[in-house]
């Protein structure tokens, strides 16, 4: 696996979402109500909207754009307008660090 460093764990709140740009490919890190993190394409699978600036809640991240929903730990399809999956990252903390794996 090749980890990139993406963010502090102290840069995402719970049941939050914060955007970053790996080698010009945006991507979305969340963070979970228990505290654990994960990571997805940056952009919404139905009109590109970036999934930074949506909401977070119960481990759904919804588009700001069009209310498309997506559950944040494997990018599935919550239902219309959102029918193709998000493309998820592994994700590993370390020394208080996000780490994704873009592979």
């Amino acid at each position: 696996m090749s980890w990139t460093r993406v963010c502090e764990i102290d840069d995402v709140e719970e049941e939050d979402v914060i955007g970053v740009s790996v080698d010009g490919q945006d991507i979305a890190v969340y963070r979970d109500e228990d505290g654990g993190f994960h990571a997805s394409e940056g952009h919404c699978t139905h009109e590109r909207m970036l999934l930074c600036e949506g909401l977070v809640m119960d481990g759904i991240i919804e588009c700001p754009k069009h209310n498309g929903r997506f559950r944040i730990t494997d990018g599935k399809a919550m239902g219309a307008p959102v029918t193709v999956d998000l493309r998820t990252y592994p994700v590993k903390v370390e020394d208080g660090e996000v780490h994704v794996d873009l592979g």
